[in-house]
């Protein structure tokens, strides 16, 4: 024997009237469509069928062209983000066991939004020629080692350390982790803010 699951139906006006608990629809007899009910909402929420929806999209249509000049000042007023300035230090020669650092920084006092060090080729090196930047290096067993700033006596210090490991790029075509020949690379460290 088939079952038959059948919805609580009535017209607009019962329907309009009605209270369903939350989750419960309701059929609506007078415009064929179905209502979710959430507990609290007289009447519920009549949901449109697919001729509504269609006759309702061929009727409405969109210019970009036709919208105002003041919607799009109020817009990227509202959005507009702040610009993001650069503070790069001298080039630095790339030597192992140093520390690099550069307290240039005296007239920022806040924390950067972000730090990073970059090489520089000065001499064709590991597929590289004279001039290449690349910020995809490492020191030792490190990858992108990080860049450490801090404020101290009111002004940000930057670092970066490099122990006693040696640097490295991968190749600029192959990809493979090639040791740095340090006379041939300057490192600059880009402060962002």
């Amino acid at each position: 024997m088939t079952r038959i699951l059948q919805i609580r139906r009535g017209t607009s006006a019962q329907n309009d009237n009605f209270t369903g608990m939350a989750g419960e629809i309701t059929m609506d007899t007078t415009n064929k469509t179905v209502r979710i009910h959430d507990g609290e909402t007289l009447g519920g929420i009549a949901l449109a069928r697919a001729d509504e929806v269609e006759a309702a999209a061929e009727e409405s249509s969109f210019d970009i062209n036709e919208v105002s000049a003041d919607f799009w000042q109020t817009l990227f007023a509202t959005y507009q983000t702040n610009t993001i300035h650069t503070k790069t230090t001298d080039l630095m020669l790339v030597a192992n066991n140093v520390t690099f650092y550069d307290d240039s920084f005296n007239d920022l006092t806040e924390l950067p939004l972000f730090a990073r060090a970059i090489l520089v080729c000065q001499d064709n090196d590991a597929g590289y020629v004279t001039g290449d930047e690349t910020a995809a290096f490492g020191i030792g067993d490190y990858v992108s080692p990080a860049v450490y700033t801090y404020i101290g006596d009111y002004i940000l210090h930057v670092r970066l350390f490099s122990g006693c490991q040696t640097f490295w790029v991968p190749h600029k075509t192959t990809g493979v982790k090639a040791s740095l020949t340090p006379n041939k690379w300057k490192l600059k460290i880009t402060v962002y803010y």
